[in-house]
């Protein structure tokens, strides 16, 4: 395995997957009430999983038929990151909000679930995340696609597990709106390294 591609791969994956949103507070949520938050990081592990895979293998045979969409992908995906990376950048200095988990009442684990996947596969950034952007990049890396996909699909194993089972410990510290301004200040920066490469042809 090419590890740098790999790494590459974790890396995007992680930037695009950590970025405050719906998904990720209901897993903290969970993970704060201790329900069902195995089968809740597992689901959405898995569904990141799979649009990933479908992501890097049909966008490379779709690039090979059309050879002109490579390019536009690539002009395409780097705008986008360059505009994730200063909307990241802009709440990192405007933003005065943290991540709020409410308390109540657990629901059964039907409901629990049925609103993870809905999280997950109704929000149409994850198909943008996922399927067009991370397999956009990984065209960047010709043989090695596997490798990248391999790190893409590890970034988010690590990250919705470790949010759901570390959510006692991230709680205090996400509570203050700094950690989230430091937290978004990385996320753009990693977001405008790969928009460079994807610019210049990795």
């Amino acid at each position: 395995m090419n590890f740098t591609t790999y790494f590459t791969g974790l890396a995007a994956g992680l930037s695009l997957i950590v970025a405050i949103g719906a998904q990720n507070a209901f897993i903290l949520r969970q993970g704060l009430r201790n329900e069902y938050v195995f089968a809740v990081c597992l689901a959405c592990a898995l569904s990141d999983a799979i649009l990933i895979v479908v992501g890097v293998t049909s966008l490379a045979q779709v690039v090979n038929l059309m050879p002109w969409l490579d390019p536009v992908m690539r002009y395409g995906g780097a705008a986008f990151l360059i505009w994730y990376g200063a909307k990241s950048l802009y709440s990192a200095v405007w933003s005065s909000g943290a991540l709020q988990v409410s308390n109540g009442a657990g629901a059964s684990f039907g409901k629990t679930m049925a609103m993870c996947l809905a999280l997950t596969w109704l929000n149409p950034h994850v198909y943008l995340d996922t399927v067009i952007l991370l397999g956009t990049i990984s065209t960047r890396f010709a043989g090695h696609q596997a490798a990248f996909a391999a790190g893409a699909v590890s970034g988010s194993f690590l990250f919705f597990f470790s949010l759901g089972y570390g959510a006692a410990w991230l709680r205090p510290i996400f509570s203050r709106p700094v950690s989230w301004r430091i937290l978004e200040t990385i996320i753009a920066c990693v977001m405008w390294l790969i928009a460079f490469k994807l610019l210049n042809g990795m």
